[in-house]
């Protein structure tokens, strides 16, 4: 019997039958808009169906040009879109699943002159004003929205998503933050909410009972003016009525200020919406957002908060979670740690999606198979270093057939994870570990652990290639008085070596300054994350929001850097404000282009701007200054004629990542393998 006899059981949407309660959820990854994406689209959805996934939504797809969310964005429209389209319709149905698509206006959230909204209102993050759309032009996209849903049946889909949330267009109708009309389009709630019920019943009207509608209903808008409650639930039941089979939740429009997806948001942390209508429709509810692990799935559904469950950013990471999860080794599965820095990220630079834990995503065919381990070649391997580049190298090259020895310093596999899973709200690092270190236990590398290798060791054993994945070490900070000792690294911070004190200097406000001051400032939300990002959990207020119950750090903290501008302005795209607010609101001071002068008993002395010299007293100063590559085997080995290879920080510190350092694991090991294996006779 599976562990999760309530994930796995049957559901009926509409009149089609669902093998179980998880879908994949929609997520653009970027080949919608290049040149042959589409067979690479049909491979990527076609592995997820194959790892049991019952039911895909693709990402989305605008009813027509106006509606796309960047110039040259993916539309259906026309029988043209449809022949590209069947390369994933025929894909998916091989493997025995069912797939809808989204359809997805932006309004006024196209990145393109000619957005269009139900009013002339600019909204925070684009720079196009978009136009009011008339009366007749509302019809005109009613009707490409029902053209597009035909097309797409044409195409081979099952079904759609009528994108109804996340501060798009549809959404836009029905708050009035957005919708100032004063005809029958705007107005009164009833009016406001004539938009989407046109569509959907037009919809149904025209394609019939046995296509599946899907509405994503914005249940928490998480900005003002948003809907209140009533107004949700209002519409959740006009929906119903007007022909829909499923609904969907969304969360947050994407202007609103809480993050609703980041690592920091608690897993399952807004299921209790979706709960919230439970029983006030007839038809099945999906809940969503940080959902990635099928325990809490099981959990959410047991708890009574939805019918069923999505999970989108999950799948890129593992594409056989459904697999596992049914044959009981969730252990082995690739848990997505909401970092958002190779998919969100990604896509919002129009580059094509990818996963940090699984650089394989998006790239189906390319590398060798997860599940399909090569004969043993009997060449030998050596990797040094059991961070993620080097427990990334390791498992990919026993994969392809070699024999490897992992050495690893330290008394545990992780490297610099070890010290990320400590930071609030990245604790899911801990289960990249653990994913590394069950595969590399399946794959046979052997794992030697307290074990500080040396040349000698290495030159005196049959080793074919050696990898150096020694990660980095602190960029050391030198001013008059850094060799006191009130001076630290990061390092010490976070291994907990020092207890830090009241007043605080940080120096370096990269990711790993900004890690710090989070780390030692959390104190401020004590109060939890909906308290502490004021989101109301009774849902009475308007758009969700309550004020925040965040209070300022104890400390005094000043976070610092050399370069002028906005400290933090180079983390990423999607999550870097959430940690600039989040250190704003709690009070730590952030200064840009600092000049350090020295240390001494009154503080560090600095010139700041304007301000010129100024003195913080401190009672530690936190070197994050930097990093350096840690590789001092490297030109020893060389110059024993060893074979050598570089990779993650050892081979360039500057920039380096998690998700450079998994990726070059997985590049290097397929160079060897075409280099070395080739040269077998």
């Amino acid at each position: 019997m599976s562990r999760f006899p309530l994930l796995f059981s049957d559901i009926k949407v509409g009149n089609t039958i669902l093998p179980n309660r998880v879908i994949m959820g929609s997520m653009h990854t970027g080949l919608e808009e290049k040149w042959g994406g589409y067979k690479k689209l049909a491979d990527f959805y076609a592995q997820r169906a194959r790892g049991g996934v019952g039911l895909i939504v693709t990402g989305g797809i605008a009813p027509n040009r106006a509606g796309v969310t960047v110039i040259g964005g993916s539309r259906m429209t026309n029988f043209m879109h449809v022949r590209k389209h069947k390369l994933i319709t025929e894909a998916v149905h091989k493997e025995g699943s069912k797939i809808i698509m989204q359809i997805l206006h932006a309004g006024r959230y196209a990145y393109t002159p000619l957005a269009v909204a139900p009013s002339a209102i600019k909204s925070p993050i684009s720079k196009f004003k978009p136009r009011a759309l008339s009366n007749r032009g509302i019809k005109k996209t009613i009707r490409d929205f029902v053209k597009s849903a035909k097309l797409a049946k044409k195409a081979g889909y099952n079904g759609v998503e009528v994108m109804g949330s996340e501060g798009y267009l549809i959404n836009e109708f029905i708050a009035a933050e957005t919708n100032k009309r004063t005809d029958e389009w705007g107005g009164s709630i009833e009016n406001r909410i004539k938009f989407p019920i046109e569509i959907v019943s037009q919809i149904r009207k025209e394609l019939g009972p046995d296509f599946i509608i899907m509405y994503r209903l914005s249940m928490l808008d998480l900005v003002a003016g948003g809907s209140d409650w009533n107004e949700v639930e209002l519409l959740a039941k006009k929906i119903e009525e007007a022909g829909a089979d499923v609904i969907n939740t969304g969360i947050g429009w994407h202007e609103a200020r809480i993050p609703t997806i980041a690592t920091m948001v608690p897993r399952g942390g807004f299921a209790f919406v979706t709960k919230k209508l439970m029983g006030k429709v007839n038809i099945p509810l999906i809940t969503t957002n940080r959902f990635n692990d099928p325990v809490d799935c099981e959990k959410a559904l047991s708890d009574g908060c939805s019918d069923m469950i999505s999970m989108a950013r999950p799948f890129l990471a593992d594409a056989n979670i459904m697999k596992k999860s049914l044959e009981g080794e969730t252990e082995k599965i690739n848990t997505c740690i909401g970092c958002n820095q190779a998919c969100l990220d990604h896509v919002f630079k129009q580059k094509i999606a990818s996963c940090l834990v699984n650089p394989r995503a998006c790239e189906e065919g390319v590398w060798a198979d997860l599940d399909s381990p090569l004969k043993p070649n009997n060449i030998n391997i050596a990797v040094v270093g059991g961070g993620p580049a080097g427990m990334s190298c390791a498992s990919e090259l026993a994969l392809l057939g070699f024999s490897v020895t992992l050495y690893e310093k330290a008394s545990e596999l992780g490297g610099q994870f070890n010290l990320a899973k400590k930071i609030p709200g990245k604790t899911e690092f801990d289960h990249t570990i653990r994913y590394f270190s069950d595969r590399l236990k399946t794959l046979g590398v052997d794992v030697q652990l307290n074990t500080e290798v040396t040349v000698s060791m290495l030159t005196t054993q049959n080793f074919k290639h050696i990898v150096i994945a020694s990660g980095v070490v602190p960029r050391p900070f030198i001013i008059p008085g850094s060799d006191r000792p009130e001076v630290v690294t990061y390092l010490d911070v976070l291994k907990e070596r020092v207890q830090v004190g009241k007043n605080v200097a940080i120096i370096g406000a990269g990711g790993i300054g900004f890690d710090v001051a989070d780390f030692i400032t959390h104190d401020s939300d004590k109060s939890g994350f909906e308290k502490s990002w004021g989101i109301d959990s009774s849902l009475e207020n308007r758009g969700g929001l309550n004020d925040s119950e965040r209070v300022k750090t104890e400390r005094n903290v000043h976070l610092l850097q050399r370069s002028p501008g906005k400290p933090g302005a180079k983390l990423g795209k999607t999550t870097g404000w959430i940690h600039r607010l989040t250190l704003r609101n709690r009070g730590v001071v952030a200064l840009g282009g600092v000049s350090y002068k020295k240390i001494d008993d009154d503080g560090l002395h600095i010139t700041h701007g304007d301000k010129g010299d100024v003195v913080i007293p401190v009672d530690h100063v936190i070197v994050c200054a930097g990093q350096l590559s840690f590789s001092p085997l490297a030109e020893p080995l060389v110059a024993k004629g060893m074979e050598v290879h570089l990779i993650g920080g050892a081979k360039l510190a500057k920039g380096s990542d998690a998700q450079r350092a998994i990726r070059e694991g997985l590049e290097l090991s397929s160079q060897l393998a075409n280099t070395i294996v080739c040269q077998i006779p």
